[in-house]
């Protein structure tokens, strides 16, 4: 009987590790219910479970201000609203520091500056009708092709036709470039801040696009050069892009610690976290990875793409630290749904962040990061020696 009394003893000390979390016993949602309360205290487990996670993560580890917070923006988010509803107060709440969106989403966000409208609509039409009629369709949004989409292109091009823009430069100082002609437009509709690129200019907030030539900006810049290539100067440098992105890592790691939150997957999500890779594996500096992860996608880790990778797969390649792997969420769903949410939850309980403007701060960043560069890298005077 006693060795069964302490065997059982054992057994129940053993498992308290699997029972120290909080016991699944919710209260009644009421009518005055926060979005807050009931993320706390309602969304328990499963991807609700998750979702409560990455908010309390963010509230408790990325509200810290030495943490710099990268965020990726894939899929068609703008045009949905999640721009003015979302995006928008999270920069102003501190709690976006730099940006990697795909063109898409950046060339979307200039119908709001522009006050050119999108509508709800329904997925249950037929689209050979609406081609006929000039309506584009995002699965549920509509827009008019003449009206909103061939507007933008013709008021977007007289834009990049002004002198600032003819020279080459990187995505980062195009956006602040066009952000600020947003702003104007901004002002003179009076509509209220409802562009991403408006407000990032007025906040210095550094916005990428990994693949620039995929998207209509890129395809209105392509139209230009046809014009004159010796007058149009405008050349986007993609390289510029993947240095100045890493010097924005590196000073965050030598400065604190690196948070990203990867909305969707795909190219932006891998450009924001190829920053790692590129400061340990080319640049050959000593590093461990972005601190904290939190992801949100639709996509399964078994097909082997990038957008369903997980943080754990990510160590493997140096670009979340191993020792913070714990420290990572994955968030399954639509973007669409959970944004918002994580949005009103940090506004309404997490402290507002000083903004670091890190786009007034690229030059001092890149000299740093060239600086490190060539301090730990053994292979410059061999690669010096090839180029000559």
């Amino acid at each position: 009987m006693k060795q069964r009394f302490k065997m059982n003893n054992q057994k129940i000390q053993s498992n308290k590790k699997y029972f120290c979390g909080k016991r699944i016993l919710p209260k009644n949602i009421e009518k005055n219910d926060t979005i807050a309360i009931i993320i706390n205290e309602t969304m328990l487990a499963y991807n609700g479970g998750r979702l409560r996670a990455a908010c309390q993560l963010i509230k408790e580890k990325y509200s810290k201000q030495n943490v710099t917070i990268g965020m990726s923006l894939a899929g068609a988010l703008t045009p949905a609203g999640l721009g003015p509803s979302s995006i928008i107060p999270l920069m102003e709440h501190g709690y976006i520091d730099w940006l990697v969106s795909t063109g898409a989403n950046m060339y979307h966000d200039i119908h709001f500056a522009f006050n050119l409208p999108l509508h709800q609509g329904s997925p249950n039409v037929d689209d050979v009708d609406l081609r006929k009629s000039g309506v584009i369709r995002i699965y549920d949004i509509f827009g008019d092709y003449h009206n909103v989409l061939l507007k933008t292109d013709t008021e977007l091009r007289k834009i990049m036709l002004k002198p600032e823009f003819q020279k080459e430069m990187g995505t980062q100082e195009f956006y602040y470039l066009l952000g600020k002609a947003l702003d104007g437009h901004e002002k003179i509709n009076d509509i209220g801040h409802v562009s991403v690129l408006a407000c990032a200019y007025r906040m210095g907030i550094p916005i990428f696009t990994s693949s620039p030539g995929d998207s209509t900006i890129g395809m209105n810049i392509a139209g230009l050069e046809l014009l004159d290539p010796k007058k149009f100067k405008l050349k986007i440098n993609t390289s510029l892009d993947v240095n100045e992105s890493t010097a924005i890592v590196l000073n965050a790691k030598r400065n604190g610690k690196s948070a990203v939150i990867l909305v969707g997957g795909g190219s932006p999500k891998n450009f924001v976290l190829q920053t790692e890779p590129q400061i340990q594996e080319i640049l050959g500096i000593k590093e461990m990875g972005h601190d904290y992860d939190i992801n949100i996608t639709d996509a399964r880790p078994d097909t082997g793409g990038l957008s369903g990778a997980t943080p754990s797969e990510a160590v493997s390649w140096g670009k979340i630290d191993p020792n913070k792997v714990e420290e990572n969420v994955v968030v399954y769903g639509d973007t669409t749904v959970y944004l918002p949410l994580i949005t009103s939850y940090l506004i309404n309980t997490a402290p507002h962040k000083k903004p670091k403007r890190l786009f007034f701060k690229r030059a001092k960043l890149f000299n740093k990061l060239k600086k490190a560069y060539f301090k730990h890298n053994k292979e410059i005077p061999m690669l010096k020696n090839l180029l000559k």
